[in-house]
């Protein structure tokens, strides 16, 4: 019996530290969306659900249509051309877009395109699939912090490696 007991503590002492982990783990997140020219235009929502991180973004100011939006691997949104977020968040090293024959599990990046109407706002919320707010791999936390990059054009789901969605119009950083 106590030998049994005693085998059972490294268990219990490495399910104690993976449930602290994920415990002390941030609950959400958010970035301010600022445009080339510097201005704040709007703001995303982060937090984390069962299978992912949901995004919330709602914005202004741009121009009407659909628009690529992505995860990038750098926490830095220097303007005009944004190009310091790198590129898209990809720790997996999986092939761009849900609708890419090559891989049928997208990068961790991809999120469905961000619809703007002819006034300039838009608004969408959407769940970042194996993307987490810890310190893992997949996090949006990972040394270098992340950002939101928002395309001028609509990425077209399939291209390797980012859509085919054109130049970078805005960005935010991800912040605890």
């Amino acid at each position: 019996m106590q030998i049994r007991t005693l085998l059972l503590i490294p268990a219990l002492l490495s399910f104690s530290a993976a449930a602290a982990s994920a415990d002390t783990a941030p609950k959400s997140a958010h970035a301010d969306i600022m445009d080339a020219k510097g201005a704040t235009i709007g703001t995303a929502k982060i937090k984390a659900v069962k299978d992912g991180v949901q995004i919330q973004v709602k914005v202004m100011g741009l121009p009407a249509g659909d628009h690529g939006i992505h995860i990038h691997t750098v926490g830095k949104c220097e303007g005009p051309a944004f190009t310091t977020a790198g590129g898209h968040f990809n720790p997996t090293t999986a092939h761009h877009g849900i609708n890419n024959t090559m891989d049928p599990h997208p990068h961790l990046g991809d999120l469905p395109n961000l619809t703007v109407a002819a006034d300039g706002n838009g608004t969408a919320t959407f769940v970042a699939k194996g993307v987490t707010l810890g310190d893992d791999a997949n996090s949006l936390f990972h040394d270098g912090g992340t950002a939101l990059v928002i395309h001028a054009k609509a990425d077209d789901l399939m291209s390797d490696p980012s859509g085919n969605s054109g130049d970078r119009i805005a960005c935010g950083v991800i912040e605890k």
